[in-house]
């Protein structure tokens, strides 16, 4: 089973994935759908008693979403290899572009050495992978103490930062 943390620590986590099968969603339930998932039954979603989160692949177009993400809590973005950076573009779009406020988790194959720069790309939650010790991952937000580039949790580059300091 994955650990979830966030920033300060571990987290529970109260949010199961729904398959879209008829009868195998819990009622009053947190539910995760992935894209087919919610375009197949999104009328149907919208009446749950829970709470709704969307699971985007790395194929999955989140501009196309882009109207129906008021309906959600949670945006979860799976990476299915360390090594598939689309996710971080994902993040990047639904912070900066679409406005996306809401909690955004990074799943999959998530690894203690992504989550810095996971964190400056707009990611708050990590469903770390199960090999990976959380207490150990929790260090990677003190990784670096300066930041050059701007990126969603430090919109202003360095040397701007600089300018206005001076």
């Amino acid at each position: 089973m994955a650990h979830l943390i966030d920033r300060k620590g571990l987290r529970p986590d109260s949010w199961q994935a729904f398959d879209g099968t008829a009868g195998s969603m819990p009622e009053g339930a947190n539910v995760l759908v992935s894209l087919d998932v919610w375009r197949a039954q999104g009328a149907l979603l919208k009446g749950h008693s829970g709470r709704l989160g969307l699971l985007l692949s790395p194929p999955d177009d989140v501009k196309s979403v882009a109207t129906d993400l008021v309906n959600f809590e949670l945006v979860a973005v799976h990476f299915p290899k360390f090594t598939d950076g689309r996710g971080y573009s994902t993040a990047r779009l639904l912070r900066e572009r679409l406005g996306w406020q809401g909690e955004l988790r990074a799943t999959g194959d998530v690894l203690r050495d992504q989550l810095f720069l996971m964190a400056r790309c707009g990611f708050d939650s990590f469903a770390l992978r199960d090999d990976q010790d959380p207490q150990a991952a929790l260090s990677a937000f003190r990784d670096f103490s300066v930041r050059y580039q701007s990126a969603t949790d430090e919109p202003q580059p360095l040397f701007r930062r600089r300018q206005e300091a001076a």
